[in-house]
């Protein structure tokens, strides 16, 4: 389930995947690259599983990885509850259209209501 390196060195991209998982979790939706956005699901994905979980180390482990408190709340109180009864799938992407600049394809990736 690798996916590409987004022309990055590999602080860096750690460091999009987690504000990327942060956006989405507080936002419920972000505008990015297709590549970006296909990236990050599986990241969002596994959070919301550590969030259905619900125990003290589940949330030092999303803790680790957002580096946002008030994300890790919203993960625990409300987004995790909301999948209590759904086995994965929790969030989609859908194309979009291209960006202006240098026609790079953009994708909507938004949690599954």
């Amino acid at each position: 389930m690798k996916r590409g390196k987004l022309g990055r060195d590999s602080g860096a991209r750690r460091a999009l995947f987690r504000s990327l998982s942060a956006a989405v979790l507080l936002h419920g939706r972000i505008e990015t690259t297709e590549a970006k956005a296909k990236s990050v699901q599986a990241m969002v994905d596994k959070l919301i599983t550590l969030g259905k979980r619900g125990d003290l180390h589940a949330r030092r482990q999303a803790a680790a990885f957002l580096n946002d408190p008030e994300a890790v709340k919203k993960l625990f109180e409300t987004v995790a509850p909301r999948y209590k009864e759904r086995n994965g799938g929790y969030t989609r992407v859908l194309r979009t259209s291209v960006r202006r600049g240098d026609g790079a394809p953009l994708a909507l990736l938004e949690l599954v209501s």
